[in-house]
């Protein structure tokens, strides 16, 4: 028996347990899963079955467990609203902070004020302070559950904090080390407090190099710091360096999936995130983008239009028109997928605008090159008619070097306008590329006409 059916067999037993109403079996079996186990059970489930667990788990273990659910998922709403507002208060008040904020910033206003009215004033005190920083900043997705110490103190009595703490804080490999006024001034590892003496100092083996982000950072720039030290944990500080938060890498996982996702629904020019199995709702969702590009496209029929009299002449022209454009959008949306990239993992100090330009034009001139002399060959020995392959091929060289320009530079252009660069989307540079590189096409092949009609 393999371990997916394995669980399938528990999930089974588990709801038995749960229908039956046998709440010591059921808590048996269900704490022994692991709590990412615990959610996807809970989340498998129906209203009327939830409503039991709720009047079988403690609102801390329930914590546990949600504290581990996507707080994306568009049935959080749901789950809070099924339960008595005080086990739900309890409950959230019982969860990482963070996570907890995550959670009430689904709600409706009126909805959050309630639950943070029925929570201790320390606990809602907490929660309101990270619902105050804006969306997408470190500080809206750091936790304030940490443990700090400070330097003037012994290794024996900073494990008493951290074991006093532990049970409390969301990662205990960092004790962060401040002075009286919360100045974060180092660093101590887990290790470091387990290999020293009881009786030395923390001021002896603290690292003062502490890499930290200030609170309004963006949190695409905490992930890359997070990615680039190998950290577990960040901790935050605001402009006078007092010690706020941390920020842990289970969030950044969630941050880097969050952009990128944001990433490919630019690219997309559609909303991967919003999975819906209503046909007519998808269709809305994806309508707008469309019938912009139907627009956009209708120049390009124009375009094609106003070369009717050449293509009357060589009919032979309208062969390759989809050929030209198909592989200049092909070659724009590599450019668009590479320049969103680059932007998005590259330092400001390696962000060269004209450097990058330099670049992916030439990367257009050799790939159009290659591609051009491939058509060339192909066309002429095909055609028999080797003018009309170097017209062919011309167009190529062209489409695909002016394709991949306008793929790097307008995400550039809007990063430097303080746009999301995703946002210029795969089909609208595909659809750009469409009408330029029917406008070189025509241009070029009216230039040689003579030479392969």
């Amino acid at each position: 028996m393999n371990e997916g059916q394995e669980m399938e067999e528990h999930f089974s037993l588990l709801l038995e347990k749960l229908k039956e109403q046998q709440m010591t079996e059921f808590r048996e079996l269900f704490l022994a899963l692991h709590i990412y186990e615990q959610g996807q059970f809970y989340q498998s489930i129906d209203e009327e079955d939830r409503k039991q667990i709720y009047s079988y788990l403690s609102p801390k273990e329930l914590a546990d467990m949600f504290d581990v659910i996507e707080e994306d998922n568009e049935n959080m709403k749901d789950y809070i609203a099924e339960m008595r507002p005080s086990y739900a208060a309890e409950m959230l008040s019982e969860m990482y902070t963070d996570n907890a904020v995550d959670l009430l910033n689904r709600l409706e206003k009126s909805q959050k004020a309630k639950y943070l009215s029925l929570m201790s004033t320390e606990d809602a005190g907490e929660i309101k302070e990270l619902l105050h920083y804006e969306d997408d900043t470190a500080g809206s997705i750091m936790t304030t559950e940490f443990v700090s110490i400070v330097a003037n103190q012994t290794v024996r009595s900073a494990m008493y904090v951290l074991k006093n703490q532990a049970d409390v804080a969301e990662t205990i490999y960092y004790v962060y080390v401040v002075d009286q006024e919360n100045h974060l001034v180092g660093v101590i590892s887990l290790r470091d407090l387990i290999v020293n003496d009881d009786d030395t100092m923390i001021s002896d083996v603290l690292s003062e190099r502490v890499i930290s982000v200030h609170v309004g950072d963006d949190q695409e720039d905490v992930a890359q710091t997070i990615r680039d030290y190998d950290f577990l944990a960040l901790p935050v500080t605001d402009y006078d360096d007092h010690l706020l938060g941390i920020v842990t890498v289970d969030d950044i996982i969630d941050v880097i999936d969050d952009e990128a996702a944001s990433d490919y629904s630019g690219l997309a020019g559609v909303n991967v995130e919003e999975v819906s199995e209503n046909p007519f709702k998808a269709a809305s969702k994806r309508l707008p983008w469309l019938i912009t590009l139907l627009f956009l496209g209708m120049s390009t029929a124009t375009l094609i239009s106003h070369y009717e009299e050449l293509v009357s002449e060589a009919s032979i022209l309208a062969v390759f028109i989809s050929l030209i454009t198909g592989t200049a959008g092909n070659a724009g949306t590599q450019s668009l997928a590479v320049a969103v990239r680059r932007l998005a993992i590259s330092d400001e100090k390696d962000n060269n605008f004209s450097r990058l330009i330099i670049s992916e034009v030439l990367t257009g001139l050799v790939t159009g090159a290659v591609t051009g002399v491939a058509i060339f060959i192909v066309v002429g020995v095909w055609q028999h008619n080797f003018p009309l392959g170097f017209v062919i091929g011309m167009a190529m060289l062209c489409a695909i070097t002016v394709a991949n320009l306008a793929g790097s530079l307008i995400p550039m252009l809007m990063d430097k306008l303080g746009f999301d660069p995703a946002v210029a989307s795969g089909p609208f540079i595909t659809t750009l590329s469409d009408l330029t590189s029917v406008l070189i096409y025509f241009n070029i092949a009216s230039l040689f006409m003579q030479y392969f009609v």
